[in-house]
């Protein structure tokens, strides 16, 4: 009897002397050790992708952001605020109480067939509104000239980016509502257009954070 509980305790000692270690391996130690490396190594990754401007944190490179105005009384969905390039449309998965643009709270796509009815009226509207919105006076923008990523959703409705067709078809828009010289702001897309990643993966794109970060930093110096 006495043998059996002094061989138990020492299978419980055993045990827990494991436990304590592992726990202390991959609790502590593993963890201290990764972040150890990812901050000395991959620092601005590490932390989100930060974007700072006037040496606040305002967003992340990965996630994109809505550009609107405050809401009116009685209005449900915010104006775009004209003044900022607009990024991609947000309505990957519809609106419900918890999904509004750009919001962190849920992510996806519309999973809609390309012939779906809801979907084709979204772009025709969608198409509309990015014709209006980009035509000024001396400047007309076509239907033909929109390009997709102005009138659909990302896979995650979170995209961060546009392509350079869409950020050059608002250059006189911007350039208009901010007094400043069309050349310029197309210098200014131009500066800020990142091309395909080691020259073969994806799309050239344009951030569109780091665009208007950019873009309000000249129209305050104008």
């Amino acid at each position: 009897m006495n043998n059996s509980v002094a061989g138990t305790a020492r299978l419980l000692g055993a045990g827990l002397r494991a436990l304590l270690v592992l726990t202390l391996v991959t609790g502590v130690i593993y963890p201290l050790v990764v972040t150890g490396v990812a901050q000395a190594l991959f620092h601005d990754k590490a932390n989100g992708s930060e974007i700072r401007s006037d040496g606040k944190v305002v967003g992340s490179s990965l996630i994109g952001q809505s550009y609107a105005l405050p809401l009116k009384k009685g209005q449900e969905t915010p104006e775009p605020d004209l003044k900022w390039f607009q990024g991609r449309p947000s309505n990957g998965l519809g609106s419900n109480s918890v999904n509004t643009r750009y919001k962190l709270i849920l992510s996806g796509a519309t999973n809609l067939s390309a012939d779906n009815k809801d979907l084709v009226e979204q772009v025709k509207d969608a198409k509309a509104a990015v014709v209006k919105d980009n035509s000024v006076p001396g400047h007309t923008v076509n239907a033909s000239e929109v390009p997709p990523d102005a009138v659909t959703s990302s896979g995650s409705g979170l995209d961060p980016a546009i392509s350079p067709a869409y950020a050059q078809l608002q250059v006189h828009r911007v350039a208009a509502r901010n007094g400043l010289p069309v050349a310029r702001v197309e210098r200014l897309v131009a500066a800020h257009t990142e091309g395909r990643t080691l020259g073969f993966m994806g799309e050239p794109r344009v951030n569109v954070l780091e665009l208007n970060i950019a873009l309000k930093d000249i129209a305050a110096g104008k």
